[in-house]
């Protein structure tokens, strides 16, 4: 009897955190839904392709952010294939110096100047 009553409980206590996760993923989909201003059939699709979603990794983010970088600077072949490897290999917390080489890169490779220049490296430092 005293197993029955330790297993109901363990379940009892999985469900509600599971309930709890599904609440939350159901108020986010449903506020970027309305963000969106969806309606009909068009919010249904929506809702159920959101709830559907599994969340993103940190090496799927990590991926995407190198792919991203990799294209901004034109990289192509065996140079690509290099700055991937590094980028995928490195702490996800950069030093200030290196964040600042990144930057600086990037806005060569943009050829910002002035303001525009000055602006993107705000945003960029921040992040």
């Amino acid at each position: 009897m005293r197993k029955l009553l330790i297993a109901l409980a363990v379940i009892a206590c999985s469900a509600t955190a599971h309930a709890g996760t599904q609440q939350e993923k159901m108020k986010t989909c449903n506020d970027d839904a309305a963000t969106k201003a969806l309606t009909g059939d068009a919010r249904k699709a929506f809702m159920s392709n959101c709830l559907k979603a599994k969340p993103v990794s940190s090496q799927q983010e990590k991926m995407k952010t190198c792919n991203a970088d990799a294209s901004t600077k034109a990289l192509k072949g065996d140079e690509r294939k290099a700055f991937m490897s590094d980028c995928l290999k490195a702490d996800a917390v950069l030093t200030q110096q290196d964040k600042m080489k990144a930057c600086n890169a990037d806005t060569q490779a943009k050829t910002l100047k002035g303001d525009e220049r000055k602006a993107f490296m705000k945003s960029c430092l921040s992040n």
